[in-house]
């Protein structure tokens, strides 16, 4: 596996060599085709923690997780018309480019300096999350893994720039593909032999696990068809068309019709590609209701327990919770059983059977984690992350198993690369250039742009291995989209009003910005409103609050003239 992550590099560097300019290293020369943008941008936005965690989520949670992007594909046809025709007539390096252009330059360093904040901070995380998980069910040293993924992405991005993170793009997804289908495929090899596809869709969908869509509307429900369409979509303007980690994908199209169709490819593609992650791990959970599972997940944390005081009653938990395992199996197919003879009222006895077997198991979970907890006050109870890799790793054969890890890894790489890239056109583009060293040869610009892709690697490597230090990954992941969401609303908002309200000056915009800011805070901190819904909120506060304040710029500026 490692040789392969290697083999990677090596394409990487040998396939993109020779970049002589700055063009070519940030957008490689305005030469890339649809179909790669579509890839690009899709290995971009799924990481390795997508296909460590989305498929745990459907084991606990179900689907409903799919409606988040129901909102996606609308944005991407606004993106395409709106967005990218403006980018690719003004010839910009980076999006924040285009807000001088139109408005002045402490909106374009305002702009700047958000995506440089949280995209730093997330690109650590994005190399850290895979590695934690990986280190702690396959015993590596963590550390090792994270200078490994980082290590290898920093020689590829800095050699090739935008072109050789397109061009590993393009296998990386290959190498996701097939290992995720191989996944797929064998999860239903490891059924019994007495139960169909069509049998383990019933499971699926008695059990709960397919409520791919709900049309409730409940603003503390994080997951419903309005958060989605909503939500969903104010999210993804915010993502793809203000962060330079997916605008710099498109940006290098040959072309408006190239950069438009790459787009709405991924509109098309990405929706089915995130329901059949879900569907995977929703199939994850039939296979466990015939094969018994642990009572946790996070093999550390079991080690922990059965190594402290309480070992013999965590034992005790593990007895109670197979034989009540047991006794579910028999009701599962005493349901399946009922279904094929199309007995109703048999169907619904067994079903209530179920329900209260799955109730009980629930309760023995519980108990688990709370010993878990007294046994190491620090642990992390939430295990959803590692179910997906403990399926593979316990019950893959082994070559699979290192596919599947590959696969994993190349999703970590290719979100890291796209970000260095991005980190370091912005950087070199946004702040060196414009303010320091305004007239310098290309070539000057194009080292700096490599030195400045090395520097946030390193950047990168460091804060994956702080956050080492700081505990609980699930905390960390919701950190950092809360992070995100915390600032993209507001550069939507920005970014709209420089599109749409032609009338507006940049002074009102700044002001209102920095104000949006503040109530998106006082949103995380005094309510309950969950933070999909923060860029929404402050988008259109930004936006209404640069309308009432642009008159009073506007007249000051004329009493000063």
């Amino acid at each position: 596996m490692s040789s392969f992550l290697v083999l990677i590099a090596v394409y990487g560097v040998w396939k993109t060599r020779g970049k002589k300019d700055i063009n070519g290293f940030i957008l490689a020369n305005r030469s890339t085709p649809w179909y790669t943008i579509t890839f690009s941008i899709m290995a971009t936005q799924a990481s390795a923690i997508t296909f460590l965690s989305t498929p745990g989520q459907a084991y606990v949670d179900g689907m409903r997780f799919i409606q988040f992007y129901l909102g996606l594909p609308i944005a991407m046809v606004i993106i395409s018309i709106a967005v990218v025709p403006h980018f690719h007539r003004l010839k910009v390096y980076t999006a924040y480019e285009f807000l001088e252009k139109r408005f002045d330059l402490k909106n374009r360093m305002l702009g700047s300096i958000i995506f440089l904040i949280h995209r730093g901070l997330a690109c650590g995380f994005t190399i850290f999350a895979p590695s934690l998980i990986i280190s702690v069910l396959l015993g590596w040293d963590i550390r090792f893994t994270i200078f490994m993924i980082g290590g290898l992405v920093i020689v590829y991005t800095a050699t090739g720039g935008t072109d050789a993170v397109h061009k590993t793009h393009l296998l990386q997804m290959g190498i996701i593909t097939v290992g995720m289908g191989i996944a797929f495929f064998m999860i239903f090899r490891l059924l019994p032999s007495d139960i169909s596809f069509l049998d383990a869709v019933h499971v699926a969908g008695k059990t709960g696990k397919l409520n791919v869509i709900n049309f409730a509307f409940d603003w503390k429900d994080r997951y419903n068809i309005w958060s989605g369409l909503i939500g969903g979509m104010f999210l993804a303007l915010s993502y793809f068309g203000t962060d330079q980690s997916q605008v710099q994908r498109y940006l290098s199209g040959r072309s408006i019709a190239q950069s438009r169709f790459g787009l709405l490819a991924n509109g098309v593609l990405k929706v089915p590609m995130q329901f059949a992650i879900l569907f995977t791990g929703a199939m994850i959970f039939v296979f466990y209701q015939f094969v018994t599972p642990p009572i946790f997940f996070n093999s550390v944390e079991t080690a922990n327990i059965n190594n402290s005081a309480y070992s013999q009653a965590y034992q005790e938990l593990e007895t109670k919770h197979e034989r009540v395992h047991k006794e579910k199996q028999t009701h599962i197919r005493d349901m399946l059983s009922a279904i094929e003879s199309h007995a109703d009222s048999d169907l619904e006895q067994s079903i209530q059977r179920l329900q209260k077997s799955q109730a009980s198991e629930s309760e023995i979970r519980e108990e688990a984690t709370t010993l878990i907890k007294k046994a190491n006050p620090n642990a992390d109870t939430n295990d959803t992350n590692y179910i997906f890799l403990s399926f593979v790793i316990n019950f893959l054969p082994v070559g699979v198993v290192g596919l599947i890890l590959a696969c994993i890894l190349s999703a970590s790489m290719s979100s890291t690369a796209a970000e260095l890239n991005a980190l370091a056109s912005v950087t070199v583009v946004d702040i060196y250039k414009r303010i320091f060293k305004k007239n310098a040869p290309d070539r000057h610009y194009l080292i700096a742009s490599k030195l400045a892709t090395v520097f946030w690697g390193i950047y990168a490597i460091n804060s994956a291995l702080f956050a080492n230090r700081l505990g609980s990954l699930g905390a960390l992941i919701e950190a950092v989209n809360i992070l995100g969401s915390f600032f993209y609303g507001t550069l939507l908002g920005i970014f709209l009003i420089a599109f749409f309200f032609k009338s507006i000056g940049g002074n009102a915009t700044f002001v209102a910005a920095i104000i949006a800011e503040l109530v998106v805070l006082a949103c995380f901190f005094f309510t309950e409103i969950p933070y999909l819904w923060y860029n929404l909120i402050g988008c259109v506060v930004l936006i209404i609050l640069a309308h009432l304040m642009n008159p009073l710029f506007v007249a000051t500026n004329n009493n000063r003239n």
